[in-house]
């Protein structure tokens, strides 16, 4: 099990959280052990300590480390999944199932801070910038909801947080002959 911490930098996945990731999950393919990721994600750290200390490269490595573990993987989507770490949530395959709590929010970019550089042709043509703004955030929140990813399949299942452990007894029933020993190869990773 792993999950991000949203009173250190927020949850946002740091050079080391990345490093710390892969070995997890190296571990886990070593044991042939399933995989639940608890996501509480706004994306990868920006700014200069995260130039300075690699985090895009080392997020990548992650990110290629969690696509190639061959192990079962699950992941309930607690609140924030944003950018490129928020992906990790997802990974195709028959044994991966990605579960969302009614809280779950995910995207490209939150609508908080993204709606002023995605539409920023559209708002510079207009005289009362913040009206439009809101106007904007009226209609994308519209199509925010977790039930709609449901309905076209991004996620198998918006749950109850009550449900969440019972849920994932189950999944990992349902998962345990997915789970085959042997020699693990470990691919190329960027």
């Amino acid at each position: 099990l792993f999950a991000e911490d949203p009173y250190i930098y927020g949850g946002a996945w740091t050079a080391d959280a990345s490093q710390k990731i892969i070995r997890f999950l190296d571990l886990a393919a070593i044991f042939h052990l399933p995989v639940v990721h608890l996501t509480d994600c706004p994306g990868f750290l920006i700014g200069k300590e995260a130039e300075e200390t690699a985090t895009i490269r080392h997020g990548s490595r992650a990110l290629a480390a969690l696509g190639q573990c061959p192990t079962p993987f699950a992941s309930v989507v607690v609140r924030k999944a944003f950018g490129v770490a928020g992906a990790a949530n997802t990974k195709p395959g028959s044994t991966h199932f990605r579960f969302t709590w009614p809280s779950g929010d995910w995207g490209s970019l939150p609508i908080e801070g993204g709606i002023e550089v995605a539409y920023r042709a559209e708002l510079a043509g207009v005289d009362d910038v913040e009206a439009e703004v809101q106007k904007i955030k009226d209609r994308l929140n519209r199509y925010r909801s977790p039930f709609r990813s449901t309905d076209v399949f991004e996620v198998e299942e918006v749950i109850d947080p009550r449900d969440t452990r019972p849920l994932l007894c189950r999944w990992a029933n349902l998962v345990a002959p997915a789970r085959r020993a042997g020699r693990v190869a470990f691919p190329f990773r960027p």
